[in-house]
């Protein structure tokens, strides 16, 4: 990662010097196109959504009632905690004020990933959102049309043809028709992850989501072909993705090896999957048994975790690292991608041992407010100027002493 913050740098450091004049020679460089405006006209946004297959519709439409039904239940409510008599502590959840948005493009086209962004930052309560997505030749220079659906049907209409690393200094400094924002969410590929770190400080970031990753944990009771489908289904998005089988069963790992054999030759992008699937980020781990399975996956702390074992909801139960988690035959994490309600922008590269997913409160800021009286602080009083004595800070003990008449 060192050495791709070291490439977006300068792309970076350009953008925030030129704006938009960068951002239209690095797009032409980049996507081999030539901007004439970043923005994307809010016609284009609606004849996207006039023109969408229903079925498609029905689909997202599908996939954001649910988003908004889990998100909705993350809503904070701020707690007022009475100290003493005459002193408080209130804890406001406020979200924050704009938001970059960003969506990939390239191998694969995701509109699931506008619903999963834009939907936790709306029961935030974020006031401004912004999303952007790569440009696309073979439809004019503007995002993929189904992105641009997405965002209409979520009611989004500032939304900007950037991608990759310019797209996070975009937003991290701002550019022509583009303010600057507080943060940026949403993952891609690792020259956004790398700017995302580059930039972090100047601007909040959610994660640093790099190449999917999935990891199963599975026993003797598991389905060999569910397990390969969906380590194949991981393994589409990206030759670069990790999937992941942990197993204390040689007779399964060895049937899930050759339903892959048969899967990767049937499936549509199968030279895509097999590199995937054949790179050292994947393959499959024996293990001594499940706790030995289960320390190795929290040790991996993978993006996606599966659980298909006998018993799978109490050893899911235990699991301590994992950006989201599918229990069972039946959660497939592509369930998670789309329509479980659940949000897919989760943490990469192990990262999942100290960050969670992208959710409501990515986009709220807990801000304590203080209130004491008098008495409550007279009474408190010698213990704030002992302590600030200690720490050879009197003045802070004078401010103090100021008001309660205390030497």
């Amino acid at each position: 990662m060192a050495a791709a913050v070291d490439r977006v740098r300068p792309i970076c450091e350009d953008v925030r010097h030129r704006g938009v004049e960068a951002l239209t020679e690095l797009t032409e460089r980049f996507d081999g196109v030539r901007l004439t405006d970043i923005r994307v006209p809010k016609t284009a946004i609606d004849a996207a959504l006039a023109d969408l297959d229903p079925s498609v519709r029905a689909a997202l439409e599908e996939s954001v009632r649910r988003a908004r039904a889990v998100h909705r239940d993350q809503r904070r409510t701020d707690h007022t905690t009475q100290v003493v008599p005459g002193g408080t502590v209130t804890e406001k959840w406020i979200p924050v004020d704009r938001v970059g948005l960003y969506v990939p493009g390239g191998r694969a086209v995701y509109p699931s990933s506008v619903v999963m962004n834009v939907v936790p930052a709306q029961e935030a309560g974020v006031r401004s959102l912004a999303v952007t997505s790569p440009p696309q030749s073979e439809f004019g220079g503007l995002p993929h049309p189904t992105i641009l659906a997405a965002c209409a049907l979520l009611g989004v209409d500032e939304v900007y043809a950037v991608g990759g690393a310019q797209a996070v200094a975009m937003f991290a400094h701002g550019a022509g028709p583009c303010e600057r924002t507080d943060m940026v969410t949403g993952p891609g590929n690792i020259w956004v992850a790398a700017a995302k770190r580059l930039l972090k400080g100047v601007i909040g970031i959610d994660a640093e989501a790099g190449p999917t990753e999935i990891a199963i944990l599975a026993d003797a009771t598991a389905n060999a072909d569910y397990v390969a489908a969906d380590l194949i289904s991981q393994a589409e998005h990206d030759v670069v993705a990790a999937s992941v089988l942990v197993t204390p069963d040689e007779a399964l790992a060895e049937a899930v090896t050759q339903r892959l054999a048969l899967r990767v030759e049937a499936t549509k992008h199968s030279d895509r999957v097999r590199e995937a699937l054949s790179g050292p980020q994947s393959g499959i781990a024996l293990v001594d048994d499940l706790d030995h399975g289960l320390a190795v996956v929290d040790a991996y702390a993978a993006e996606h975790l599966e659980i298909m074992t006998a018993d799978a909801a109490a050893w899911a139960a235990r699991v301590r690292n994992a950006g989201a988690v599918f229990v069972g035959d039946f959660s497939p994490v592509s369930l998670g991608d789309y329509a479980a309600g659940s949000n897919h922008v989760l943490p990469t590269g192990g990262c999942a041992c100290h960050t969670g997913g992208l959710s409501v409160q990515t986009f709220l800021r807990g801000v304590h407010i203080v209130e004491y009286d008098r008495d409550a602080l007279a009474d408190v009083a010698h213990h704030v100027i002992t302590l600030a004595n200690a720490e050879d800070l009197p003045a802070h003990g004078e401010a103090v002493a100021a008001r309660t008449d205390q030497a």
